[in-house]
């Protein structure tokens, strides 16, 4: 006789997900039957209605849940609080304005991924399909699957079930990451380092639920906390370092996906070979996943842990923290390339938010998540204007992201409403007051006080005062550097009007027959100078812009009039625990 009873599943719990989910599985088919005209239409239309329809499951859900403490599915498989609504609502946002920088091209016609991403770079094969005019549109399920694993991520109090949450929001990643449309060496190296590194993050999260299992015979959060009060239940239960040593490998694979040191090494890497607008997605959503994740983890169990296990974590994070803080600051200071600035920027940020959790309470949890969606809000609109900052060759054809730091020098002269939003987000970042980013640390280095942990808040303000050293000197290099391209047409000029001396010293341009070659080397080396250093801010087709203009908003607003997003952060920042 069977005894199995299928559980009775409220499917209105799950809405934001399976939206999510269920459209990303029709986005497959449509690959499959709709034509290729319309496609891409199609596909974002689909997207961007699934991520909206998500948002609005999380606000139809929210009175319920404030009213009930909770919902959840088969014994907390899917566990539904306030904490893990405003994650989901802050991921939803922040993807719905991620896919719109994924969704622009440029008024040539031109997006950021590649027309075939399992080309061989360079082959004639890649030259054919760019020349058919074939378009990557299978990136949109894949953003949407990614979406619904990070909405997943920090739903559950089941360990197996977040694993899966992890891989279900990677494995697009690692795909997302190989499809630059330029550059696509680099971006196929960026995906293969992830995915390489992220296999063995995720192996050690498996080995840590692994050793939670063997020391509670369950993989649930809460009753490995009843073991951890109750020893006796468990055989192993008088084996605590069993489970400290399961939480520490399953921080590391959490930490890894933060970006936090020592898990950080990807991140510079990858943030700057994938396409920019996949970077951007990534991020802010993926960090804002990863950190709801932590939280859930690290509450729940704090409140089953002993002084001692405690204290073990705790020196932990701050170790993680200060570690986090000392590599993003000091490195990003010393970085040339804008896409590795901003890694190195996220890196600091993620050391920021750890600041923020040392001590377990609701004042940090509320702290986490407006710093998540002040950061996404920078970040994503930072990554989109520099989608739109390209280089041009002499001939005047546009082509991939100018990073290069010196190739901004001049740009407030040549696109000053975008150099605005960007140096808006950089100021945000950097933590400047009457911006998002100021109240944000702000926060996070208040609950890091109101624990006790003020030697962590004093180290944040010193590497938020390093970081705004590199922040405001891009700001000074696009509004107080002449374009660089400016500069090197000077320098021709004076060359052909001055004369270059010749080997024996005489001025070019003085008769000799021989002087003329020589100023036409230089003036032709100038010149390729100067063609290398042109750099032009694309017009967008609307997607792009509108992303930038709303994070912008977003950004002052929250840091203006920030109490109705603060009311609701702390009304998110309710555990069941």
């Amino acid at each position: 006789m069977n005894g199995f009873t299928a559980p009775e599943i409220d499917w209105a719990v799950v809405a934001p997900v399976l939206v999510v989910l269920g459209a990303g599985v029709l986005g497959v088919l449509l690959e499959a039957f709709v034509p290729a005209r319309a496609r891409r239409a199609t596909q974002i239309v689909l997207t961007l209605a699934a991520l909206v329809g998500s948002l609005v499951a999380v606000a139809l859900l929210w009175g319920r849940v404030q009213r009930d403490g909770f919902a959840y599915i088969v014994d907390g498989t899917y566990l539904l609080t306030p904490f893990t609504l405003g994650i989901q609502a802050v991921v939803a946002v922040l993807a719905i304005l991620g896919v719109l920088v994924v969704a622009d091209r440029t008024r040539a016609g031109d997006d950021a991924f590649a027309p075939t991403a399992a080309a061989v770079p360079g082959t004639a094969y890649e030259d054919a399909a760019r020349r058919a005019g074939l378009q990557q549109t299978e990136i949109y399920p894949l953003l949407l699957f990614a979406t619904g694993g990070m909405l997943l991520f920090p739903a559950t109090d089941n360990l197996i079930v977040l694993f899966i949450a992890l891989e279900v929001l990677s494995l697009p990643l690692y795909v997302l990451c190989a499809t630059a449309r330029r550059r696509r060496l680099l971006s196929q190296e960026a995906a293969f380092k992830y995915f390489l590194l992220g296999s063995f993050a995720s192996a050690l999260m498996l080995f840590g639920i692994a050793l939670v299992y063997g020391f509670a015979g369950t993989v649930s959060l809460e009753a490995a906390v009843f073991v951890l009060q109750h020893p006796q239940a468990s055989p192993l239960g008088a084996m605590p370092g069993l489970i400290l040593t399961g939480v520490l490998l399953i921080l590391a694979g959490l930490l890894f996906k933060v970006g936090a040191a020592p898990f950080h090494a990807w991140t510079p890497d990858v943030y700057q070979g994938a396409p920019t607008p996949v970077t951007g997605f990534m991020a802010a959503c993926t960090k804002a996943a990863a950190v709801g994740a932590l939280v859930r983890v690290l509450f729940t169990l704090a409140a089953g842990l002993d002084q001692e296990l405690r204290r073990d974590v705790l020196v932990t994070l701050w170790v993680v923290a200060i570690l986090t803080m000392l590599v993003g600051t000091v490195a990003g200071a010393v970085q040339t390339d804008v896409k590795r600035m901003l890694a190195y920027s996220s890196i600091a940020h993620a050391g920021f938010l750890v600041v923020g959790l040392v001590g377990f309470s609701e004042l940090g949890a509320r702290a986490v998540v407006f710093y998540l969606l002040a950061y996404g809000l920078a970040t994503v609109g930072a990554f989109a204007v520099v989608t739109l900052v390209r280089e041009r060759d002499a001939s005047g054809v546009v082509l991939g992201e100018a990073t290069r730091l010196a190739q901004w020098a001049g740009l407030g002269r040549k696109a000053p409403w975008t150099t605005a939003a960007f140096a808006l987000f950089l100021l945000s970042l950097a933590g400047i007051p009457l911006t998002a980013g100021f109240l944000a640390k702000f926060g996070v280095f208040q609950a890091a006080v109101d624990a006790g942990g003020w030697p962590l808040a004093v180290l944040g303000v010193l590497a938020s005062a390093v970081a705004v050293f590199f922040y405001v000197r891009v700001i000074v290099l696009m509004v107080l550097t002449p374009p660089a391209d400016d500069v090197v047409d000077e320098t021709a000029a004076g060359a052909e009007g001055a004369g270059v001396p010749d080997e024996d010293g005489a001025p070019a341009g003085t008769g000799r027959p021989d002087a003329a070659p020589a100023a036409t080397g230089v003036m032709t080396a100038a010149r390729t100078t100067a063609a290398r250093a042109s750099v032009v801010v694309v017009g967008s087709r609307g997607p792009a812009a509108l992303a930038v203009a709303v994070c912008a908003v977003g950004v002052l607003l929250l840091g203006v009039l920030p109490a109705s997003v603060l009311d609701l952060a702390a009304e998110a920042a309710k555990f069941r625990p």
